[in-house]
């Protein structure tokens, strides 16, 4: 009788146990092929995040190559996208100042521009992260928190809005009743690792 060909049928499987299949259910090759080849279906999120963060930086090379060729094209200076009488009322409101040349509002509009520009385009690149399509506060607010050069602005534009207000109101309300102590003075209640301002003494 052939050992192979038995009268007795094989047992039921057992839910969740193991089952053994033959090596010659996969071809070898196959079997070769997919250690070799195995596509990525899903990128983990610290993979996603780090291509969104290289894409925003390669987007903001960009701008500023943009921009120094558009400097260096330029030779119309009298059409401004700023108003140059209130950029001349803004630097006179330092009494230092008495007498103000008539280039040094041209090249004030252009900065405030390019300024407006940047922290749009880093605001913008939080949005997209956050999946938005819409550019808000708090993502000025982050590419404010993100960026160094931009750390005068930051008790300028603080990072709580309304909506963030409410939950930290619930989120103390509900850590009191838990018996959980609040921060210390100065320390924002909703995100103690943000960058803060102490007002001094």
């Amino acid at each position: 009788m052939d050992p192979t060909k038995s009268s007795t049928p094989p047992p039921p499987p057992v839910m969740g146990a193991p089952v053994a299949y033959p090596p010659a259910a996969y071809p070898p090759a196959a079997a070769a092929g997919a250690a070799a080849y195995a596509p990525q279906l899903y990128a983990p999120p610290a993979a996603a995040a780090a291509q969104q963060a290289a894409a925003a930086q390669q987007q903001l090379q960009m701008f500023w190559a943009e921009q120094y060729r558009e400097i260096e094209a330029t030779t119309d200076f009298k059409n401004h996208n700023l108003p140059l009488a209130r950029i001349k009322k803004i630097m006179k409101a330092d009494e230092d100042v008495r007498m103000i040349a008539a280039e040094a509002p041209v090249v004030f509009a252009r900065a405030c521009e390019m300024f407006i520009l940047e922290l749009t385009h880093r605001g913008w690149a939080h949005a997209e992260e956050n999946k938005r399509r819409t550019l808000q506060k708090s993502d000025i607010a982050a590419a404010i928190a993100r960026t160094e050069v931009f750390d005068f602005l930051v008790d300028i534009v603080p990072r709580d809005d309304g909506k963030d207000a409410d939950a930290a109101v619930a989120a103390a309300a509900a850590a009191a009743a838990a018996g959980i102590p609040r921060p210390a003075a100065g320390v924002p209640a909703t995100d103690p690792l943000a960058y803060y301002y102490v007002p001094q003494q």
